[in-house]
């Protein structure tokens, strides 16, 4: 001990407050810990100790105590090591760590291996005094319980962070480009008038046929700020390992993230990724079914149509024109009717002139397949008139439907759930009438008290089934109707292109699924919404129509008795 009472020790402050600290709801303890008490509790104690002088103060605010790799301990830990510092002194053992294992390392073999002194003044502990039997027991159980307590705050984070996700709350500290949080509530999600007319503007030049390249290269042409340089710009700290420039600029990676993103349809998905546990740091993707996705969440900004659309069009096979921004009119819609491989443009030069034709991508890459060529010119020309018939096909059975429009096409659903309903009525009302003449029969004697509580519970469960059976029926009823009312809106896809001359990017894709071409004189297309067109077909009959599909595709239609 003597030659230790002339050494002066050279010490680092330490403090730390974790963001957990901030949740707990003693405001008297979250006081106490502020790095400001902290400073003041330490220099206070360290005011009349002769033999300690202090070289630096290190601070890590808002770190978890459950590890050790924070800025302010890993410098010191480098003062150690250099020599500069050979005493730590904190407020208590949770300031210094809450995990078990590297406090109790740290503590009992790095520092004395390093002659480092360590005091925690509000546990009474100084190193340099050396170990009694009582701190033997009393250190590692209080880094036991910090350990627990670090645990336990976890827990009750996560718990409480997974029911904000089921209630819909957005819980992420940033939101997706084109939202920001509403200034009532910071769990709820409010459309960004500036960058959501960003977002909406991609869409559109999507299903205009524009590449993501292409659109990514008109954003930044435009001086449009990407998502990170909108986020800087408005304030936020937002941080991403994606910026490789001094300015962040919008990239076909950037675009595609928004296009895929349901956010934008108003649907809130959370709990993507997750960690094992407090201690653990390194994340990893949960499986999407136990993703917490709730929808209908907020405002959209892009409608459920469009973004199918836009998803069908990302899964495609689509070549960009050598020298333009938009993709060819068919590319990703025209294919093989053999072999199903996309249809490739190829421009040939005869005699100076160039001609545009299609042909089997297969056949033109090994041979395994025939051309089936086709001049652009001729495809387009006969798709457009396919597509022109379609379409007056869908005006007049739009025109039927608004004739015969009292007659509901879920009528024999709807006769079907009235009749259970009716059953479940009558059901219950005899079961009413049952339990009172039940409570007749016990006064008459008829019926044994014993009999009567029996049977009076198995009437009340049978009333009780049945109420709940009418409820189950009369929701569904509800949504045979709100079904009806949705079942053909689709007819308006078609309907609002009935003067259409030519065809665009944004026709072929919003109206058709599919172009097979056989040869130059044999295409087969499958329109969008081919399964409720013929399903509609099946119906008409039942609903006194007769109809008829000529050798040219159309549609003859005769009304002859509503019933």
């Amino acid at each position: 001990m003597y030659q230790n009472i002339n050494k002066i020790y050279h010490a680092a402050i330490y403090v730390r407050l974790s963001k957990e600290d901030g949740d707990i709801s003693s405001s008297a303890k979250l006081e106490s810990n502020s790095i400001s008490n902290q400073k003041a509790l330490i220099l206070d104690f360290l005011k009349d100790k002769k033999d300690i002088e202090v070289v630096s103060v290190r601070v890590d605010d808002g770190y978890s105590g459950s590890n050790f790799e924070r800025p302010a301990f890993q410098a010191m830990l480098e003062d150690i090591r250099r020599g500069i510092v050979d005493c730590v002194v904190v407020k208590d053992l949770s300031r210094f760590g809450r995990e078990y294992i590297d406090s109790g390392k740290y503590i009992e073999r790095l520092f004395p291996a390093l002659g480092v002194r360590f005091i925690a003044i509000n546990d009474n502990y100084d190193s340099l005094k050396g170990k009694n039997q009582a701190d033997e027991i009393i250190i590692p159980f209080k880094n036991l319980i910090n350990d627990a307590y670090c645990r336990d705050i976890s827990i009750k984070i996560r718990s409480n962070l997974e029911i904000k996700r089921k209630k819909g709350e957005c819980v992420t500290p940033f939101v997706a480009f084109g939202y920001r949080k509403t200034k009532t509530d910071k769990h709820k999600l409010e459309i960004d008038p500036s960058a959501g007319g960003v977002v909406q503007d991609i869409f559109k030049m999507k299903l205009q046929g524009m590449s993501q390249d292409a659109i990514a290269n008109r954003l930044n042409e435009l001086g449009i700020l990407s998502p990170f340089e909108y986020k800087i710009s408005s304030g936020s700290r937002y941080e991403t390992g994606f910026r490789q420039k001094e300015q962040a600029l919008w990239s076909s990676v950037t675009v595609r993230r928004i296009l895929e993103n349901e956010v934008y349809i108003g649907n809130l998905v959370q709990g993507k990724r997750t960690t094992p546990n407090h201690k653990v740091k390194q994340t990893y993707v949960k499986p999407e079914d136990d993703w917490i996705r709730i929808e209908k969440n907020h405002e959209p900004l892009v409608s459920d149509r469009d973004f199918e659309i836009v998803q069908r069009l990302l899964g495609m096979d689509t070549r960009t024109s050598p020298d333009q921004k938009q993709v060819y009119l068919l590319s990703g819609i025209a294919v093989c009717a053999d072999c199903g491989a996309p249809m490739t443009r190829k421009v040939s030069t005869v005699a100076g002139k160039k001609y545009a034709y299609y042909l089997c991508s297969t056949n033109k890459e090994t041979k395994r397949c025939s051309s089936h060529r086709i001049p652009e010119k001729d495809l387009e020309d006969a798709v457009l008139v396919m597509l022109k018939q379609h379409i007056q096909n869908i005006l007049h059975l739009k025109r039927v439907l608004e004739f015969i429009g009292t007659v509901p096409f879920q009528e024999i659903n709807m006769k079907k759930l009235q009749d259970r309903l009716e059953k479940k009525k009558q059901e219950k009302e005899r079961c009413k009438e049952l339990r009172m003449m039940l409570y007749s029969d016990m006064k008459e004697g008829i019926v044994s008290k014993e009999d009567y509580v029996e049977l009076h519970a198995a009437y009340g469960k049978r009333l009780r089934n049945a109420e709940e059976s009418i409820r189950a029926i009369q929701k569904e009823m509800d949504n045979e109707l709100e079904k009806a009312d949705k079942a053909n809106t689709w007819l308006d896809y078609f309907v609002k292109y009935q003067d259409i001359e030519e065809l665009s990017r944004t026709v072929v894709v919003e109206l058709i699924r599919q172009i097979r071409v056989y040869d130059k004189k044999n295409i087969e297309i499958t329109f969008d919404f081919d399964d409720c067109y013929q399903t509609l077909l099946n119906q008409l009959p039942a609903m006194g129509v007769d109809m008829v599909i000529d050798d040219d595709n159309n549609l003859q239609v005769n009304v002859k008795e509503v019933v």
